[in-house]
């Protein structure tokens, strides 16, 4: 004779055995309070791979338990714990009936615990299970049915209502579905035993790897139902099959290792068809008897399931009835029901039979928008696997752009039509096309899907690859829209996303930049696509050239441009933060490499008397990088600049103008040091063609003083010109308004001689008026002697 210590189903220790002795020539099961163990007599203990829980199940012919071998654990339905019923009276009816107790054969603790932690993250997850099992039960009647019309009896309606009683703690999933016979009960909300946790285990590994319909834990184990654990201390399911005279009841506590089959005596649950399902709420799960709860919870998972779902909610004021035997009157409360999945599954239908309205519509009343999408597309997907979906293009760009990641839950994943997830961090739609809203409906998934085996699932990296494909193909159609005005709206809204995409998408860097679009040098006003650019391209040009500016107007003044844009080359304008860093990131188009007009890697052919330039103006480069120190790497002639006198280029790995600016905007971009790096990487260029460089030539020849000023203010203004913030604005204004002083001084000075000249000339040129002058004459008085 052996003892079985069996663990209850949420791991608390077991009230004590009220279950009578079997008949002593057989083996028996005895149900004890503890932690779980389990010796069988004469054979070998066998370990399993969980929390090094060991366990071994009796052998017991007469209970109709086959034999366990020493290699094997038993893998047996669940049987009768003894072989006699018991007599139990009904509270409230004082109908008698005959119980009979099972006992499960596998660990549903430890299962219990898998199903916490790996099958589902909250709770709530129950509901979507009942009601499924509900559906699936509706949908077996209307398939039977067809060929056995008389199952459906006097009741036609196939739906599910959910009900609940606040005050007691219950709530109440019904169907009319093909409901369930005795042995029914038994086998299937029996499966966990049919596997035994160690297959359980190894299934639920096997899932992971393929997430294949046909190894669906749905059904094989029972999981789903039994998630209702997660949050019922106790679950009763009623059911009556439609060839089956009589109701018959499972029943299990949360903290019982054993379920109870027997029939149906309360009114209240009597069927015509179906099963109920009632669980007894835990005091941490009341909030799951509020009717509003509920809908919202149907709304979010259930809404478009094909058979209608009401959810009912009490009346005000209760009912009198009166029992059959006693004929006493008792309260009985009511319930008004309200259907709360109105909305039909719109993806089901072919395309051919919806409207553009309807779109428009299911788009607005599921999303909760005012405005119409700006595209959608609507297909079915077969093959490898197979999905039906719809995803649109919202009429109008997310406000925030730094929404762009898994705070987005747009795409809706659904299996067949049970609604699974929104939440995917990028495993089922990529993070660059987080705006894009729609559901996606597989039937390769199993309902207990989580985002751990969505990482893993070799299914759902195919679907992600076909839903990006299908995306482009709706920017694509875009794009070739006759109407023009369509694309220049998508890329207003979506074109960060787009370019978000180059950078991170390198398998899809083909078809992400056929959607690029830029401003450039002959584009000023309407954008360029890269095949335009490619297109009109001049025979002898080799690259794609490119500058990074913050706006039109300045890049087109930029010093770089002269030699390009006398040559006639187009120049892309890059204005926005990301257009460089998805350029970089392309690195290639067609063929052509892309080349930053404003790195020392530019390269034009030199023109007639380069060299002899270069040789010439030589020792002033040299005497410029002596004063400039080392805030630069060197001076050099340019082969670049036409009318500027000088110009600063980047190093050939440095920063950028454009670059550098939004490197100091980062939190974390201006790290110490790295800027004045960069900065020392930096060329300064001369023009030997300007005035202004041939005159500092000449001072620095002739020794004149105020040259190192000169080298200084040229310096800063190339700074400026180039893109670059100073390092010194106060001291590169003071400069600035001194050369404007001495600039003023000697047209004061030069003003005050004109003055002097000019007002000697009109002295000169005064006539004297008309008016006769006399001489005086001097009288000489005659001397008297």
């Amino acid at each position: 004779m052996a003892n079985c210590y069996l663990r209850s189903l949420s791991g608390m220790p077991h009230p004590p055995n009220s279950i009578s002795e079997p008949p002593a020539s057989h083996s028996r099961v005895v149900i004890k309070p503890g932690p779980f163990k389990a010796v069988a007599s004469n054979q070998s203990s066998i370990s399993l791979s969980l929390t090094n829980v060991t366990s071994t199940f009796c052998n017991s012919s007469a209970n109709k338990i086959p034999k366990s071998s020493s290699s094997r654990t038993c893998a047996v339905a669940a049987e009768p714990v003894i072989s006699e019923s018991e007599d139990r009276t009904e509270s409230g009816n004082g109908v008698e009936s005959k119980e009979e107790k099972y006992a499960y054969q596998a660990e549903v603790s430890k299962l219990l615990d898998l199903i916490v932690h790996s099958l589902y993250s909250h709770t709530e997850i129950f509901l979507r299970e009942l009601v499924s099992n509900a559906s699936d039960a509706l949908d077996k009647l209307r398939f039977l049915s067809v060929t056995e019309p008389e199952l459906m009896g006097n009741d036609p309606e196939l739906a599910i209502k959910i009900r609940s009683d606040k005050d007691q703690g219950i709530l109440v999933i019904q169907d009319s579905g093909i409901g369930m016979t005795k042995d029914d009960l038994i086998s299937s909300l029996g499966t966990i035993a049919q596997s035994g946790t160690a297959n359980f285990v190894k299934a639920l590994k096997e899932n992971k790897d393929t997430l294949g319909g046909d190894s669906s834990l749905i059904g094989r184990f029972g999981v789903g139902f039994y998630s209702s654990f997660l949050v019922a201390k106790k679950v009763v399911v009623s059911s009556k099959h439609p060839k089956s005279d009589k109701q018959y009841v499972w029943e299990a506590d949360a903290d019982s290792s054993a379920f109870i089959v027997r029939e149906e005596t309360d009114p209240d649950y009597f069927l015509e068809r179906g099963t109920a399902v009632i669980l007894y709420l835990k005091e941490d799960a009341m909030d799951y008897a509020d009717p509003n709860k509920i809908q919202e919870l149907v709304k979010s998972y259930s809404q478009f399931l094909s058979f209608p779902i009401y959810v009912g909610r009490e009346k005000a004021g209760a009912t009198k009835v009166s029992t059959e035997d006693s004929g006493e009157s008792k309260d009985k409360k009511t319930y008004s029901y309200e259907l709360v999945n109105e909305i039909k599954p719109i993806w089901m239908r072919s395309p051919r039979e919806i409207t553009k309205e309807e779109y428009h519509s299911f788009y607005k009343t599921t999303y909760g928008e005012r405005l119409d999408p700006m595209a959608y597309t609507h297909f079915n997907t077969e093959g490898e696997v197979e999905f039906k979906s719809l995803l649109y293009i919202p009429g109008m760009a997310p406000f925030s752009s730094d929404k762009t990641t898994s705070e987005h839950k747009n795409i809706r994943l659904y299996v067949k039509r049970v609604f699974i997830s929104d939440n995917f961090h990028g495993d089922l739609f990529p993070h660059y096309l987080s705006f894009m809203k729609g559901v996606v409906d597989s039937n390769d998934l199993p309902l207990n899907v989580s985002r751990e085996l969505l990482q893993e699932s070799r299914i759902v990296n195919l679907m992600k690859k076909r839903l990006t494909k299908k995306t482009f193909d709706l920017f694509e159609s875009i794009m070739k829209s006759e109407n023009k005005e369509d694309y220049k709206k998508f890329w207003r809204n979506y074109g960060k996303y787009i370019k978000m995409g180059v950078t991170e998408d390198k398998g899809n860097h083909k078809r992400l930049s056929s959607f690029l679009r830029y401003y450039s040098s002959k584009h000023q006003e309407e954008m360029t696509s890269l095949k335009e650019y490619v297109d009109n391209m001049k025979e002898d040009q080799e690259f794609i050239y490119y500058f990074s500016s913050e706006s039109v107007k300045s890049a087109r003044n930029a010093p770089f441009m002269e030699k390009l844009v006398e040559r006639g080359y187009e120049v892309l304008f890059l204005t926005e933060p990301l257009d460089e860093v998805s350029i970089n990131a392309l690195k290639t188009y067609e063929g052509k490499e892309f080349v930053d007009v404003s790195k020392e890697d530019f390269e034009l052919d030199d023109e007639e008397g380069q060299e002899q330039l270069e040789e010439e103006f030589g020792p002033l480069c040299d005497w410029m990088k002596e004063k400039l120190g080392e805030r630069i790497a060197r001076v050099e002639v340019s082969r670049r600049l036409t009318t500027s006198p000088c110009a600063l280029i980047s190093g050939k790995h440095g920063w950028s103008p454009n670059m550098e600016r939004i490197m100091r905007a980062q939190n974390l971009g201006d790290t110490p040091g790295l800027r004045e790096y960069m900065a020392s990487t930096r060329i300064l260029e001369i023009n030997p063609k300007s005035s202004i460089i041939q005159y500092l030539d000449d001072a620095r020849m002739a020794g004149k003083s105020g040259t190192s000023d000169l080298v200084e203010l040229l310096y800063e203004t190339a700074l400026m010109s180039s893109g670059f913030i100073p390092e010194d604005p106060a001291g590169f204004g003071a400069r600035i308004y001194d050369m404007i002083a001495t600039s003023v001084d000697a047209d004061s000075k030069s003003y005050e001689g004109y003055q002097d000249e000019e007002a000697a000339q009109n002295y000169e040129d005064i006539q004297p008026p008309n008016v006769e002058y006399y001489e005086p004459q001097t009288v000489v008085e005659p001397e008297i002697v």
